[in-house]
């Protein structure tokens, strides 16, 4: 199965798309960013993510998707691009019928190194040691899209394992 992780945000957006075998083992297939332009519109930066999220799907043809959820502390502002963000990339998905499913930070951190509230470092260590990388996924957006494919990919199995 290919997973293509998202890792959501309106300037930079993370992907990280990850095959499982079936011997469960796992391989990095692409990862990288999306950068919208600085200075453009933001419906203009919309519709940008959009088609690059598009062009993605259509040359990988992923069997999933999996989405980091929005996390919200502080800066309202920050907040609500980003979902302006993730509305676009799940609108993307679903034109293409691919299933998609949603992760919390904590959840994601979970998956990676069973520790809900480990490091962004750790998380990176444990993406490079899962997907056997020589070098940890740059940039950070990139090895945080990874880990929701693999927080996905663990998740899927855990499902399937439970209605069997």
């Amino acid at each position: 199965m290919l997973v293509l992780g998202i890792d959501p945000g309106t300037a930079t957006t993370g992907f990280g798309l990850v095959y499982e075998s079936d011997d469960g083992s796992l391989r990095m297939e692409a990862c990288g960013v999306i950068r919208t332009p600085a200075g453009m519109d933001m419906a203009f930066r919309l519709r940008f993510l959009y088609q690059e999220i598009d062009k993605l799907i259509l040359l990988h043809r992923p069997d999933q998707g999996a989405v980091e959820k929005l996390y919200f502390q502080r800066n309202v502002t920050t907040a609500l691009s980003v979902g302006q963000a993730r509305g676009v990339i799940l609108l993307a998905l679903a034109n293409h019928s691919v299933p998609i499913t949603e992760y919390t930070p904590l959840e994601v951190k979970q998956a990676a190194t069973g520790y809900g509230k480990a490091g962004k470092k750790q998380v990176q260590s444990m993406v490079q040691s899962l997907l056997q990388l020589d070098a940890i996924p740059q940039p950070d957006d990139a090895a945080d899209a990874l880990a929701v494919a693999i927080c996905h990919l663990n998740s899927h199995r855990l499902k399937e394992l439970e209605a069997s």
